[in-house]
C-alpha cells in the first residue's frame, strides 16, 4: 500500500517509504524487526535476586523448624555437660574415718590429757590435737552411725553422724579433708547438733475398700502368716507359683493373730493384683502368753487371685500404715 507523501524540508514532497523507515538493509533486502532478548535491560539480575531471596527464606524456615526438633531429640544432658558433675570424693572411706574419729572424740572416760591427745592425733592435723581437748568433761557417745555426707569438692566434705551423746540423741558434723582415697584428716573442730526431729504423718487418704475380697483374703492370710513363721512346708500353698518368699528363721516368732487387713477396691493387672496392708501380732518363740511379749507389726502384701484362691506374690513392710 502506498504511503502518503510527506513534506520535505526545503519544499519538495518526499515519498514515505520502507527505506525511510529503515525496513530494508543495505542492498535492498528487507530486514526483520528485532524483539528484545530475554534478560535484556537487566531483567536477568532480577531473577537472580529472587532466587537468592527464596533460598534465604527456605534456609531460615528449615533452621526454625529443625533446631527445636534437634534440641528435643537430643539426649538429656548429664552432669558433665551441665557442669554439675558430682565431685569424685571418696565418700565411703571418709565416712568410716569420721566414725572412728567420733568414737574417740565423744568418749572421754579413761582418756585424759596426753592419752586423749595421742588417740586423737591419728585423726587431726599435726600439732592440733590439743584443740580437741575436753579437760574435766564427761562425754559418752553410743550408737554411732553415718547418716549423710555433704561433698563440697573433690577434697572436702562434711560427714554427719547420729549418736547418743550422754544418753541423748544428737548429730555430729565432722569436716574431713581427703588428700587421696586412702589418706584423710579432720580439717576442723566438729559440731554437735540436734538430732532430726519427729515428723507429723499426714492424714491418710480415703481409699475405697473391697469388702468381698477382704472376706475372702482374711482367713487365707491368717493361714499364710501361721505358715510364714512356723510351717515352711505349708507356706508354698499360699505363695503364687514362681514367686519366692522365704520363711522367717525357725524358732523366732509365733503367730498370734491377724488383727485386720485393708484391701483396696481397684486391682491392677490381668490377675487382679492388690496391695493389701495387714496388721499382725507375733509372740517371741517360747515366751509366755502375756501381752507384754507381743509384737504388733504391719505388712504390705501383693496378692493375686487365680481361680477361686488368692496367692501372695510379695511381702514387705508397710509404709504409713497408721490410721488405715
Amino acid at each position: 500500500m502506498a504511503r502518503k507523501p510527506t513534506a520535505r524540508r526545503g519544499g519538495g514532497p518526499v515519498e514515505e517509504s520502507a527505506e525511510a523507515d529503515g525496513l530494508y538493509e543495505f542492498g535492498g533486502s528487507p530486514r526483520r524487526s528485532r524483539r528484545p532478548r530475554a534478560g535484556a535491560g537487566g531483567r536477568w539480575w532480577i531473577g537472580v535476586g529472587r532466587a537468592v531471596l527464596w533460598a534465604f527464606i527456605i534456609v531460615v524456615m528449615i533452621n526454625g523448624i529443625w533446631m527445636p526438633l534437634r534440641g528435643g531429640m537430643a539426649e538429656p544432658s548429664t552432669d558433665e555437660e551441665t557442669g554439675t558433675e558430682q565431685p569424685d570424693f571418696p565418700e565411703t572411706a571418709a565416712s568410716g574415718f569420721a566414725a572412728r574419729f567420733a568414737g574417740v572424740y565423744l568418749n572421754t572416760d579413761g582418756l585424759e590429757g596426753e592419752e586423749r591427745a595421742d588417740a586423737l592425733a591419728a585423726f587431726v592435723p599435726e600439732g592440733r590435737a590439743a584443740s580437741f581437748a575436753a579437760e574435766g568433761a564427761s562425754l559418752s557417745g553410743d550408737n554411732l552411725g553415718v547418716v549423710a555426707v555433704e561433698i563440697r569438692d573433690e577434697e572436702n566434705a562434711v560427714v554427719t553422724l547420729s549418736a547418743d551423746v550422754n544418753g541423748a540423741p544428737m548429730s555430729l558434723d565432722v569436716p574431713v579433708y581427703a588428700a587421696d582415697p586412702d589418706n584423710f584428716v579432720v580439717s576442723g573442730p566438729p559440731a554437735l547438733l540436734a538430732a532430726p526431729g519427729r515428723a507429723r504423718l499426714p492424714d491418710p487418704e480415703a481409699v475405697e475398700t473391697d469388702a468381698a475380697a477382704r472376706d475372702e483374703l482374711l482367713p487365707r492370710l491368717e493361714r499364710f502368716f501361721g505358715a510364714y513363721a512356723e510351717d515352711p512346708d505349708y507356706l508354698s500353698d499360699f505363695v503364687e507359683p514362681g514367686a519366692r518368699i522365704d520363711r522367717l528363721p525357725p524358732d523366732t516368732l509365733e503367730f498370734v493373730e491377724l488383727v485386720d487387713i485393708a484391701v483396696p477396691a481397684s486391682g491392677s493387672g490381668d490377675n487382679d493384683g492388690r496391695q493389701v496392708t495387714a496388721e499382725v501380732v507375733w509372740r517371741p518363740a517360747g515366751a509366755e502368753e502375756a501381752a507384754s511379749t507381743e509384737l504388733t507389726q504391719s505388712y504390705e502384701l501383693t496378692v493375686v487371685k487365680d481361680g477361686e484362691n488368692w496367692y501372695v506374690r510379695e511381702i514387705h513392710g508397710a509404709p504409713q500404715s497408721f490410721g488405715e
